[in-house]
């Protein structure tokens, strides 16, 4: 709490009869017309202000905040808690337990490294769709995952006695995000400190960067890497800039037909377009009031899809009614509504704030979407899904265009054609219309076009043989995995119960899904299950083959499992490009699944709908998306639930006893959590032969004062990588090949092939994480030719091809400093600390993009590795540079006086001795970000100011 009081905002506030002391923001000129968000801020520095860190001038400059400028002025946010998911979470709490043994080495107190605000960790990245489409899947796969993660769990039930104020959500209960607005979230949160209730707003980092969903509930926080969330747990502030802010207006409401996934589609294109990266984004206007809780959560959620680093909405009727009905006490409600009118956060859509920039989306424009093959921006209108599949589909399979096919350069243009049409234009088409002619069509899909076709495709129907001797065919384009799946969509009643009432009304019809299709059903939380039931919707899905399989991220996070054996078999012997339809947020390549080359984004009913046609190669409006029990062809208008008919259900099967009862115990677990044997002691005991979990090497050899940084000379090029390199690319979190550097080491240290599991589960373990940095299946090393993979030139080895471990192993026996060269938004997608810690601990001192992603950047620093952009308009190409020189960084030195450099000059020296020399922008934005790095990163930042306390 504040030490100091500058501006005597100190008072106090009765809700339901109990007395708490908040600090008032009204006691600063210039708060009322601040955005939503920078009041929330505002409240955070007038609490925590000590004279030091935060002082009245900083509390001044926020309040005084100029929309138009752009940001210069460094604050401190203290984020009231900390979440995470167990895939960030577990190395969260390996460096933790690291912490604690490298300060006792320092002559410090172990028990210093301690979680100084709440932490709370829901363990839901970790199951794995093995089973799928039977009714014992879901028991299965929880078995299966608790025999993979044994270590892990064990682990983190250590933690949970070990250190304060953490808490896990055991397995099986449901993805953190909606475990967070259904269950953790607290609006307004109570908190004792010193003898005194405070009360303040519910804020938080999170290790995830979909923590953002929380904005829905007016809850301001967004994603960060683990380092920074460890950072946060023990206290220390995030530096931040006070940012730009963009007013986004609402008006309108959803047309029938569209759904919430469709608006959020809609926005993030909107805002991709916008460019909001580093931005908060914030909702505003009279049509706030008409967007569901569950509506805010969904576009909340998809923020780093869009680039920001949150998209809030603020606090209203809305927000209560919420509350309620996931079984909040009457007391925190009646404080979130005392508190946030005494503080002039709740909404009024008559008192607009000021804001840096403005948009405006009219709600009854969307039209029903989905986005791919390969990035959620990619927004195509469900209408023209056919005609940009195949404009994308040669981008996969380019040697077998037919001639007149729509070449795949096309691509862009079509989904530019299809999405960015008028927005009257693509409602006069919008999908279903009860009353459009259901006229038959040429089914294109049988054979390729004639020559000269001007809508002609690669053709490659390949016969299979399924598992119970039935035959099938598949080709480009298949459906292989259907899956509604992720926090973003699962959390949401409208599109989850509009998905049963498809497969019901499928069902009735006769259809069935394709064979080829592997379905799966892994909801946000048991809710979804508890109204299914209610509602008599369950049978309806499994008879489609959407049983449950866990309640998970599954899909999303690329935790799809195998595909069937002899489906598998036939994609890789005939390099058939097959798609997967999921209800996500994230869809790069190489993410889903190893056999799949293209992915889409699709509201739950759309998954369902692709899993009957069993094809992208489907006109939705014009094709058949089966035949009924009397030969007669259905299309989907005929099987598309009515609005009314949802509204209907939700109504009657949603209520405030499910929540209570689901979040009742929820960090007791089941019988295997509770079953698990709990290591002890303030230390942990670590197993040297674990394949799991091991003691990470970042403090090795550390000493109580930081050696001054040093200028970088004669590093070589690890990877010279293009556009939208995203932490996937960087470090991949599903599947680990046999015959990788991390398969083979797995293979060395007695683990089966079957029980690899995936590198997300194996981020307690730095040695098979260093092995899979730059492994995605997917990345292009421009310093090699047509190979994809985590390869790349071994100079000390005569330029041969090598894997990236390999070479770097090589390249550090040498003593040989590596950069890596990126593109545009680079580290964009998922806020992973590895993407980071592999890097650095490859021995890369430098990476120098175009643009970086933020929390990508932020981490890059965390590490100790130095984020530098080309010059404006610059870039390797345009530069002659391809990856073969060596790269001299002088003015880094710098840093040691005390000043961080704007540039830093670049030397690169060609094999020939010419030279190219450019001034590279050095991306550490904040004097603590300058600190970090002259300490080695954030952690040994961290560790040192703990042990002069």
């Amino acid at each position: 709490m504040s030490s100091h009081n500058s501006f005597e905002a100190k008072a106090t506030l009765t809700a339901a009869g109990t007395e708490y002391t908040i600090f008032r923001l009204d006691a600063v000129e210039g708060s009322a017309k601040l955005p939503f968000s920078l009041k929330v801020l505002l409240e955070n520095l007038l609490r925590t202000e000590d004279g030091a860190n935060i002082t009245a001038d900083h509390i001044r400059a926020l309040a005084g905040w100029d929309p138009a400028a752009e940001p210069d002025t460094e604050i401190q946010f203290t984020p009231a808690r900390v979440l995470m998911q167990d895939f960030t979470g577990v190395p969260c709490i390996v460096d933790l337990a690291t912490m604690r043994e490298a300060i006792a080495a320092l002559g410090g107190d172990a028990t210093k490294v301690n979680p100084l605000s709440p932490a709370e960790m829901v363990i839901d990245h970790s199951v794995i769709a093995d089973v799928f489409g039977r009714p014992d899947a879901f028991e299965q796969n929880v078995d299966l995952e608790y025999g993979r993660n044994r270590e892990r769990y064990q682990f983190l039930r250590w933690g949970q006695t070990a250190f304060d104020d953490f808490k896990v959500v055991p397995p099986g209960t449901g993805i953190v995000h909606q475990v967070n607005i259904e269950h953790l979230a607290r609006v307004v949160f109570p908190r004792e400190v010193g003898g005194e209730l405070l009360a303040y707003p519910d804020t938080l980092v999170g290790t995830d960067s979909h923590t953002t969903m929380v904005n829905g509930l007016g809850v301001l926080g967004w994603g960060v890497g683990g380092i920074e969330a460890e950072a946060a747990m023990l206290g220390q502030p995030v530096s931040m800039l006070i940012p730009r802010v963009v007013g986004f207006k609402l008006s309108g409401s959803i047309p029938a037909g569209a759904t919430a996934t469709d608006v959020v589609l809609t926005i993030t294109e909107m805002l991709r377009k916008h460019g909001v990266v580093g931005k908060f984004v914030e909702f505003y206007g009279e049509g706030v009031a008409s967007v569901p809780l569950a509506n805010r959560a969904t576009i909340g959620n998809m923020s780093p899809e869009f680039g920001s680093t949150a998209a809030i909405f603020p606090i209203d009727d809305v927000t209560l009614d919420y509350l309620r009905l996931t079984g909040r006490s009457d007391e925190q409600v009646a404080l979130v509504e005392a508190y946030t009118k005494e503080q002039g956060l709740w909404h009024d859509p008559s008192d607009e704030a000021r804001y840096s920039e403005y948009l405006e989306l009219d709600l009854s424009t969307v039209v029903p979407s989905i986005a791919g093959p390969k990035r959620p921006q990619d927004r195509i209108v469900l209408t023209g899904a056919k005609e940009a599949f195949r404009a994308a589909l040669g981008d996969y399979v380019a040697d077998e265009v037919p001639a007149g096919n729509v070449a795949s350069s096309a691509h862009s243009d079509a989904i530019d054609a299809v999405a960015g049409s008028s927005q009257d234009e693509a409602s006069a088409e919008s999908f279903p219309a009860s009353d459009a002619p259901s006229a038959s069509s040429t089914d294109e899909r049988d054979e390729p076009a004639e020559p000269g076709h001007a809508t002609g495709r690669p053709s490659k129907r390949v016969a299979v043989t399924m598992a119970d001797g039935t035959q099938t065919e598949i080709d480009h384009g298949a459906v292989a995995i259907a899956s509604i799946t992720s926090c973003t969509n699962t959390s949401n009643p409208s599109v989850m119960v509009a998905a049963a009432l498809l497969a019901k009304n499928a069902v009735e019809r006769g259809l069935t899904r394709k064979p080829w299709v592997k379905t799966s059903l892994a909801p946000g939380s048991k809710v979804v299950t508890d109204y299914y039931d209610k509602a008599g919707l369950t049978p309806y899905l499994e008879k489609l083959g959407f049983h449950l399989v866990g309640y998970g991220c599954v899909t999303c996070i690329g935790n799809s499992g195998p595909l069937p054996e002899e489906v598998s078999a036939a994609i890789q012997e005939n390099d058939l490009a097959v798609t997967a339809v999921l209800s996500g947020n994230r869809n790069f390549e190489g993410r889903i699944n190893p056999d799949i080359k293209m992915n889409y984004l699709a509201s739950p009913p759309l998954v369902i709908a692709y899993a009957l046609a069993g094809t992208m190669d489907w006109d939705v409006e014009n094709d058949p998306i089966g035949t009924d029990e009397s030969g007669q062809d259905v299309y989907l208008k005929d099987i598309w639930p009515d609005a009314a008919e949802v509204e209907r259900v939700i109504g009657e099967a949603i209520t405030k006893d499910m929540f209570v009862k689901d979040y009742a115990d929820v960090f007791a677990g089941d019988e295997r959590w509770r079953g698990l044997p709990t290591p002890e002691g303030d230390t942990f005991a670590w197993d040297t032969e674990s394949t799991y979990v091991r003691k990470p090497p970042y403090f090795e050899g550390m000493q109580a004062e930081p050696s001054p940084v040093t200028d970088i000379s004669g590093a070589r090029v690890l990877a010279l990588l293009g556009d939208s390199v995203t932490t996937d690319h960087i470090s991949p979190a599903g599947s680990i090949k046999p015959d990788s550097p991390a398969g083979v080491y797995l293979s060395e240290h007695g683990v089966e092939r079957q029980d690899f599991n995936s590198y997300g589960s194996r981020r307690g373990n730095h040695e098979v994480m260093i092995r899979g940095t730059f492994a995605n299946i997917r990345l292009k090393n421009m310093l090699l030719d047509n190979v994809s993979g985590g390869f790349t030139r071994d100079f000390t080895r005569g330029g041969e091809q090598a894997s990236i471990y390999d070479a770097a192993q090589n390249y550090a026996a040498q003593g040989t400093p590596l950069v890596v060269l990126g593109g545009k938004e680079y580290g964009s997608g998922s806020s992973r600390d590895w993407a980071a810690k592999g890097t650095a601990l490859l021995g890369v001192k430098a990476v120098i993009t175009e643009s970086f992603e933020r929390i990508h950047r932020s981490n890059l620093i965390g590490m100790g590795v130095v984020p530098l952009q080309f010059p404006q308009g610059e870039s390797a190409a345009s530069l002659g540079l391809d990856g073969t020189e060596t790269f001299d960084i002088a003015g880094i030195t710098e840093l040691n006086e005390g000043r961080t450099p704007r540039t830093v000059k670049v030397t690169a020296t060609r094999t020939d001795g010419s030279t190219v020399e450019f001034d590279a922008v050095v991306r550490i934005d904040t004097p603590g970000e300058a600190d970090y790095y002259r300490n080695g990163g954030i952690l040994h930042y961290v560790l040192r100011s703990l042990t002069r306390v």
